[in-house]
């Protein structure tokens, strides 16, 4: 395994830089004539309505950017996405994904998710260094703090619980009873 993994990087390394770069732009290629073709546009009307939107581009442009011949620039990208609709990351996503801007769209939502709960970590364990800090130096209190800290908490993975998977069986009785 060692080996192979050994053999993928020398093949990595061997590869010219500008290699990434035209892959990027294969990418937004690919997606403009996906994009372009889902709407049922041809290159002329693509082409008009770049212009519309201040995007100065012809449709021979268009069609030498899907077909490799012309590299695309920040503000042709920039273009390109405003008329389609989309999101500039979305444009430069892999072409087995371009067609599926949904997935694009879930995949931003999942790493945004995973960055927020990336911050939420690092904040909660910055509020209990703080407290044990704190209580470092009160230790006649610890032992209430770190009670109401686990039953402050144990109360709150429960609501998340809750909203997550619904109650539990029998559940409803008890829930119920609680309301009323």
């Amino acid at each position: 395994m060692h080996r192979y993994e050994r053999k993928e990087v020398a093949v990595a390394e061997e590869e010219p830089s500008e290699g990434v770069l035209l892959s990027g732009e294969a990418n937004v290629a690919t997606r403009i004539r996906v994009e372009r073709e889902a709407r049922g546009w041809s290159t002329n009307a693509l082409s008009d309505r770049l212009n519309d939107a201040g995007f100065e581009m012809n449709p021979s442009a268009v069609w030498r950017i899907e077909n490799g011949k012309r590299r695309i620039n920040l503000d042709d990208a920039i273009g390109f996405a405003e008329v389609f609709g989309i999101d500039l990351r979305n444009l430069v996503g892999p072409p087995q994904l371009a067609a599926k801007a949904r997935a694009m769209e879930l995949i931003d939502e999942v790493v945004d998710a995973f960055r927020a709960t990336q911050r939420a970590n690092m904040a909660f364990t910055e509020a209990r260094d703080a407290l044990d800090a704190y209580l470092a130096e009160h230790p006649d209190i610890r032992e209430e703090a770190d009670i109401m800290v686990s039953n402050a908490m144990a109360e709150e993975a429960g609501k998340t619980m809750l909203k997550m998977h619904g109650p539990s069986p029998g559940d409803d009785d008890a829930h119920s009873a609680d309301e009323a």
